[in-house]
């Protein structure tokens, strides 16, 4: 466990994160934020590529589990049309909702991921609960502010994309 703003892992969406991408980072559990990492905010639909990702990892064997910071019914409702368990009011970037995962699937975070798109909650949160952080590039920066906060990640996006390399 560490308190480190550096994603482990980058990408640039879920699809990325294929079965076998997954298992040869020696993870078999994935934790996924929820919007903008499967869905926009402004939307509840996924795209034909989300969709075809989630169907194949949803073959693949590895374990899924949006935990999502929002409380809204959306999550709820897509999580559910979806068959994915989901974890609501994670309370990101502390370990709550992370460890609430962790607990209910009986997991080993040596072998247990959270992707999504925000580092001050995301990937803090996944780095001090003891998981693997994986950042994904958010799906839509349809705001000055989320344009802002992701200018802000930059610094650490560059860090973690130079450690992949060596």
């Amino acid at each position: 466990m560490s308190f480190s703003l550096i994603p482990k892992i980058l990408v640039h969406s879920l699809p990325d994160l294929t079965p076998q991408r997954l298992r040869e980072a020696g993870i078999d559990f994935l934790m996924l934020d929820f919007d903008n990492t499967i869905v926009p905010y402004t939307s509840d639909v996924p795209t034909p590529a989300m969709e075809a990702w989630l169907k194949e990892m949803m073959c693949s064997g590895i374990g899924l589990c949006v935990v999502s910071n929002s409380h809204k019914e959306r999550v709820k409702v897509f999580c559910k049309a979806w068959g994915i368990p989901c974890i609501t009011y994670a309370r990101k970037p502390f370990s709550k909702g992370i460890l609430q995962c962790k607990e209910q699937f009986h997991l080993d975070f040596s072998h247990t991921a959270l992707a999504g798109d925000q580092i001050y909650t995301d990937v803090l949160g996944a780095n001090c609960a003891g998981a693997i952080s994986i950042l994904v590039h958010p799906i839509h920066l349809h705001t000055f502010w989320l344009r802002l906060r992701h200018a802000v990640e930059l610094p650490f996006i560059f860090i973690g994309k130079r450690r992949a390399k060596s």
